[in-house]
């Protein structure tokens, strides 16, 4: 049988609540988030599936009672210098070169579609990372359960953009969710987004520039046009690229308490 996020064994943390077609209602931006999109594409292959089963309990964050906080950097077996966060990553290409590169950051990275989740699963195994975390539901649910500034980097790369203008409430980027990563960010660290949307790029500075806690780092015109100095590319990347559309690469600092 193919395993589908049905299958698989229910979370040990909370869940948000939902509508009758599981999906977390939204009545405002800045209310509560929903998970819009699909769980699961084509067909697992066995290996993969095997990993879901095997590995991914293992590695899959247990979220703590109402009103209490994950201890980010207790986590991970291996010693932990800081904590960084990627929200919907993807294929995991990028979470996992992090990983690789920087053995004493912790990195969770929080996706919920599950094909996405295997392909992350299987570069965790072939390159024996030990500093890597998964949140498979809404990442709301996860950043609500992070205390104040408890990480040094947040991640938003390639989000869906939902570009209808009826869509555009469902978009990650809002003034709560950009409050919410503002919260769990320390002072001086760092939340990067990017994006092949202008309109997307155009929306997330707007509120970025409403939330009093996020400092645009740009100093010059073409800062958000330059990739950062560690990045190492994803496959969404180079799609956009190959179809002539120039990603903007965003960077926001968590500003020191007055």
């Amino acid at each position: 049988m193919s395993l589908g996020r049905d299958h698989l064994p229910p979370h040990p943390g909370g869940h948000p609540a939902d509508d009758a077609g599981g999906h977390v209602v939204e009545t405002a931006e800045g209310a509560e988030r929903a998970f819009y999109g699909r769980r699961k594409g084509k067909r697992l292959r066995a290996g993969q599936e095997q990993r879901l089963t095997e590995l991914l309990p293992s590695l899959r964050l247990a979220l703590p009672p109402a009103g209490q906080f994950l201890d980010p950097k207790a986590l991970f077996p291996v010693p932990t210098d800081e904590v960084w966060l990627e929200i919907g990553f993807g294929g995991g290409e990028h979470l996992a070169a992090q990983a690789g590169a920087h053995p004493r950051t912790g990195i969770i990275g929080a996706e919920p579609f599950v094909n996405g989740v295997v392909k992350l699963l299987r570069a965790v195994d072939e390159a024996a990372l030990r500093n890597v975390r998964i949140w498979d539901e809404d990442a709301t649910a996860l950043l609500a359960a992070l205390p104040d500034a408890s990480l040094a980097r947040v991640y938003l790369l390639y989000p869906d953009p939902w570009p209808k203008r009826r869509q555009r409430k469902r978009r990650f980027v809002s003034d709560g969710a950009l409050a919410e990563i503002a919260r769990v960010l320390r002072p001086g660290g760092v939340f990067r987004f990017a994006s092949d949307i202008d309109d997307y790029a155009g929306w997330t500075l707007v509120r970025a520039a409403r939330c009093p806690d996020l400092t645009w780092t740009a100093t010059t015109a073409s800062d958000w046009m330059k990739p950062w100095a560690d990045w190492p590319g994803t496959r969404y990347e180079a799609k956009a690229l190959a179809a002539g559309r120039p990603p903007s690469y965003l960077e926001f600092r968590r500003a020191s308490p007055t």
